[in-house]
């Protein structure tokens, strides 16, 4: 292979990570569609079954056929993995099983359904992450994946059916597969399956027609699924280019490049690039090949600022690619990106120097395989001429002091020419003409170089003093001493402003590194101040300030400067467009204002200082603080959303509390308004009712009244602890007093149940607020009594350890409900949410509230062999000791 035919090293590098057919892992291949029904599953089993008549070992990791009998039928023949059990709610659920799976010995295994979410306490919470690790255990995988699935297009789907789809795939998964089969069918034929039922059950058609499996729909997401597939082939051809090193354009899409020079004349050549990608609907760039002639000058960096602000608002990429040779940089960087056609403009102008080839006739000389388009452009000035003087002063001085540096070489030579010979003092001028090239730039070396030969003519060759040569060897000597020297300078200033081009690179990649990692973790608007004020400030050295909507979505600045003008911030927020200073937009303004493009919407605006024009006047400055922009933009778009999400969390909860309040007002407490209302009918009979039937009523409706008043008067403790806390009024107490009172209170509904009591005669007194406490123990009692069997048996038992008070609460009734126990005493919680027992959630909560205040602690845990014990521990100390005269009193 010639070195020519070799592939570019960087290049391969940066390619190489992403090759996904590397045999260290297994393969993957994705049977993808635009949604359920077009037949990936059915194309997946036939392709397994293909595979297994090759002598491949293959088997059913899990496939989901829906009920689709074509499907099933092609599960025959095949082995079939079994699936992992998990008990869910008193019932069985099977799940794919990865460790079964990794020790089959298999070589293909089929995992469909990709985007899955895994059961809870799988492995991986996702069904991709178990092929990975199926795929790096060097097992070859068939998947199915559909478009609404992508992560990339989850919201674009979301925004065209309706409906967002919460499992998703990154992209990076299906961009490394080693292969992506299309399985496509036309929305008519898909929805003819769909009304043969052979798609979904015949019950679910109507309401998938109407929602998802629209007409519409189905067009979009096929168009979405092949312009996917189509590139991801478009990346898989880049890719065995680059690696197959081959220079030539494969014209599989169209792609424009328009070549511009450093001129604002160019912008017209911009805009006609834009007409033509608009009429071919294409991507395009504009592309200016920076070479170091022009790195110097101040009027094409500004040219330069001008057309990447004219191309990125065209819709252009913008690329500033640094070469030497114009047309080999143009044609080795269109090969890279595999560009179809290339657009120069062709001035009427010709070159002064007849000899010169033209840039479109080497570019069409060397490139058979690219179109290349000349559009005649008689409004294209010159280009600035590589020793044009921008800034004399600047040039002149740099002339000067090349002069001195040279008089003052050739006064060390004249005293070194008594120890050396002449041919070696010729080496100390080369010497001379290198540092100024290097320090001083071109013009200077060039200039130095003229000087020395012309000093080494007049000082040293004979007859000295003279310019005239005796010997016509020295002829030769003076015009290779010329040559050499030019050269020498040219090379080391191309060296030096490479080195130069190098350093700005690295500078600008390392402070956008920095901003972005600053702003990576910015979750509050003060902390984007901060960075723009300590980092990116110092950076471009100007003061730079905000402008942002607040909830009225109104502009504030977020700091106050004389240099805002909130109209014109204004202006710039609705256009999203820069203006003021140094734009052609409002520039009587005295600052530059940019625009916060967020990716979703518009995130405010960014006010740079007049006085940093200087710092933006080169294309790189300005590119970098565009791209600190769109990151500004980023972390404020990220703030907002983390703000939308909170206020979303605060309103979700709202919601639910105020529809269980309004289902428990509703249902609990219309029950026993319903009951005491019926009973009180009932009392009004005149007749046909005895004595002790009325007093069976008048005992049911008091049993009632009891349960609507407990209900009621729970809800309004709460809301009055909730808004003013709780108020303690302790007193000393004795623990086993204040639950006999609960019990008394509650021995109507606990009957028939056994109440057994234990509290030693010797329990010491503890300083609670007695009313409460009482109205925890009462609810615990009630709890019990909706909650346990009419044979049960309710244990109270006190006992004091340490320098705490214990009250425990047991019974043998069904126990705990599934979960976690902590989750009972959440505010409108309830433990069988499908028990016919009668409301709303509030007991335990309001227990641990009293409880709580009083800086005790009340837990639930299950008792053995059943039932469910409450444990409530308070604070205790001994109480003071009385004197006789207290007792007496």
């Amino acid at each position: 292979m010639s070195p020519e035919d070799r592939p570019d090293p960087d290049t391969l590098l940066q390619v190489i990570g992403e090759d996904p057919h590397q045999p260290r892992r297994g393969q993957l291949k994705i049977f993808f569609g635009a949604c359920a029904g077009v037949g990936k599953t059915y194309a997946m089993l036939k392709e397994a079954h293909q595979r297994q008549s090759e002598g491949v070992s293959v088997a059913i990791g899990i496939v989901e056929t829906h009920g689709r009998q074509e499907t099933q039928a092609l599960i025959d023949g095949l082995p079939v993995l079994a699936r992992k059990a998990y008990q869910r709610q008193g019932r069985v659920v099977t799940e794919f099983d990865l460790d079964a799976a990794l020790a089959s010995g298999y070589q293909l295994l089929l995992v469909d359904e990709l985007a899955h979410s895994n059961l809870e306490g799988s492995r991986h919470a996702k069904r991709w992450q178990d092929v990975e690790e199926l795929l790096d255990a060097g097992i070859d995988v068939y998947t199915a994946l559909n478009v609404q699935h992508l992560d990339s297009l989850n919201e674009v789907v979301g925004g065209i059916v309706g409906v967002r789809v919460r499992e998703t795939v990154p992209d990076r998964i299906f961009d490394r597969a080693a292969d992506v089969l299309l399985v496509d069918l036309p929305p008519d034929d898909l929805l003819s399956r769909l009304n043969a039922g052979k798609v979904y059950l015949a019950d679910s058609v109507a309401h998938a027609r109407q929602n998802f499996f629209r007409r519409g729909n189905l067009i979009a997401l096929r168009e979405l699924a092949l312009r996917r597939v189509a590139d991801r082939v478009n990346a898989d051809v880049h890719v065995y280019r680059i690696s197959h090193a081959i220079r030539t354009v494969w014209p599989t899409r169209e792609l424009l490049m328009v070549c511009v020079s450093a001129d604002s004349a160019q912008e017209a050549l911009i805009r006609e690039g834009a007409r033509l990608a608009q009429q071919l609907q294409t991507p395009w760039i504009v592309l200016h090949v920076d070479t170091p002639q022009e790195s110097g000058q101040i009027k094409a960096q500004e040219a330069l600022v001008r057309l990447a602000a004219s191309a990125q608002h065209a819709g252009a990429e913008f690329a500033n690619i640094a070469g030497q040779d114009v047309a080999h940089t143009i044609l080795a960087y269109a090969r890279q990106r595999n560009v179809t056609k290339l657009i120069l403009g062709n001035s009427s102008a010709r070159s002064v120097w007849p000899w010169r080839t033209s840039l479109s006739e080497r570019l069409a000389r060397s490139n058979p395989e690219i179109g290349l388009l000349l559009l005649r452009m008689d409004t294209v000035q010159r280009p600035i001429r590589p020793l044009e003087l921008e800034r004399p002063m600047a040039q002149g001085k740099a002339l000067s002091i090349a002069s001195i540096i040279c008089v003052a070489t050739t006064l060390l030579a004249e005293q070194l020419l008594s120890f050396f010979d002449l041919s070696n003092v010729i080496m100390l001028f080369l010497i001379t003409v290198v540092f100024i090239a290097l320090r001083l730039g071109r013009l200077a070396g060039a200039w130095a170089s003229l000087l020395s030969v012309a000093f080494f003519d007049f000082f040293f060759v004979a007859p000295r003093y003279s310019f005239s040569v005796t010997d016509t060897q020295y002829v030769f000597t003076f015009g290779v001493m010329l040559v050499v020297t030019l050269i020498i300078g040219q090379l080391a200033a191309k060296l030096q402003a490479e080195a130069r081009a190098a350093r700005d690179g690295e500078r600008r990649a390392a402070a956008l590194t920095r901003v972005s990692r600053d702003l990576a973790g910015a979750l509050a608007l003060e902390q984007v101040l901060a960075v723009c004020r300590d980092t990116l400030e110092p950076l471009f050295e100007m003061q730079l300030v905000l402008v942002v909507p607040d909830q009225q979505n109104q502009l504030v600045a977020t700091r106050h400067t004389g240099f805002v003008e909130l109209s014109v911030a204004q202006w710039v927020f609705d256009h999203m467009e820069a203006a003021g200073n140094g734009t052609e937009t409002l520039n009587g303004a005295s600052a530059l204002y940019l625009p916060l493009k967020g990716p979703m919407a518009p995130r405010g605006v960014l006010v740079v200082q007049s006085g940093a024009a200087a710092s933006l006047s080169t294309p790189d400055g300005r590119r970098l603080l565009d791209a600190c922009c769109f990151t500004l933009a980023q972390a404020l778009e990220r703030i907002h959303y983390v703000e939308i999400a909170q206020d979303t969390v605060l309103r979700m909860e709202g919601e639910k509390m105020r529809n269980t309040l309004l289902s428990a007002v509703s249902h609990d407490l219309r029950t026993p308004l319903t009951v005491i209302r019926g009973l009180a009918e009932t009392l009004e009979q005149p007749k046909g009712l005895s004595e002790a039937e009325r007093t069976d009523i008048a005992h049911s409706i008091r049993i009632e009244s009891d349960e609507l008043r407990r209900q009621v008067s729970n809800l309004l403790d709460l809301a009055r602890m909730q808004s003013e806390g709780v108020k303690l009024h302790k007193e000393w107490h004795a623990l086993g007093e204040i639950v006999g009172i609960a019990v008394a209170r509650c021995a109507a509904a606990l009957q028939p149940r056994k109440i057994v009591t234990e509290f030693a005669t010797d329990l010491p007194l503890v300083e609670v607020d007695g009313v409460l406490l009482e109205r925890v123990v009462t609810n615990l009692l009630d709890n019990a009594a909706k909650y346990t069997p009419a044979t049960s048996t309710i244990s109270l038992r006190g006992l004091c350890s340490g320098q705490s008070m214990y009250l425990l609460i047991s019974d043998d009734g069904p126990g705990l409900p599934p979960g976690d126990p902590e989750r009972l005493f959440e505010t409108f919680t309830r433990g069988y949410k499908e028990s016919s027992v009668a409301g709303v959630g509030l007991g335990l909560g309001l227990c641990r509230t009293i409880i709580a205040a009083h800086g005790g602690t009340i837990s639930a845990k299950p008792r053995q062999p059943h039932g469910v014990i409450f444990e409530i521990s308070l604070p205790w100390k001994a109480a003071p000791q009385m004197d006789g005269d207290e007792l007496l009193t």
